[in-house]
């Protein structure tokens, strides 16, 4: 059995308090990840998902800590069948996702000499789900994206579903 947690950690060159502007500032989300949050970033706020035109709210997505320019975690988003066409997903593979459990993820910002240690944890998870399997080559490339973004000005373009 596999485990219920993907951590991925990388080191950007920026500040603590810009990487954590990446990571809840509307404009910045939508550039490197075409999500924007609709959140104030307190503890226990809902966190409502807008993604390609598609408005995600749930009473379970909310945030989990919030410690500005040191960490930062809410649960997942809800699978939804709105979502899921959006982002074209297929039936089956929608209905496998929305039985799992809702995950959550954590993002932990320390500074590192001229750098900023990113590490994404994202947990809760089914150990063999599918939202496992995908998060796992989401994560990556995301994060890059952002790096990129931080360190260049210019997020990567989206890879290929």
């Amino acid at each position: 059995m596999g485990s219920d947690t993907f951590v991925y950690t990388t080191y950007i060159r920026t500040t603590p308090d810009v990487l954590w502007s990446a990571l809840t500032e509307p404009e910045l989300t939508r550039r490197y990840w075409g999500v924007v949050f609709e959140t104030d970033w307190t503890l226990g706020a809902p966190v409502v998902w807008e993604e390609r035109g598609r408005r995600t709210a749930d009473p379970e997505q909310v945030v989990l800590a919030s410690e500005p320019g040191r960490l930062l975690s809410y649960t997942w988003h809800t699978f939804t069948p709105e979502w899921a066409e959006a982002v074209g997903l297929g039936h089956e593979a929608y209905a496998r996702l929305a039985a799992e459990p809702r995950s959550r993820v954590a993002f932990a910002i320390e500074p590192a000499g001229d750098t900023v240690r990113l590490t994404v944890t994202h947990g809760g998870l089914a150990p063999d789900g599918s939202i496992k399997e995908q998060i796992a080559e989401g994560w990556p490339a995301l994060i890059s994206s952002l790096k990129s973004l931080l360190e260049t000005g210019e997020e990567l373009p989206e890879p290929p579903r």
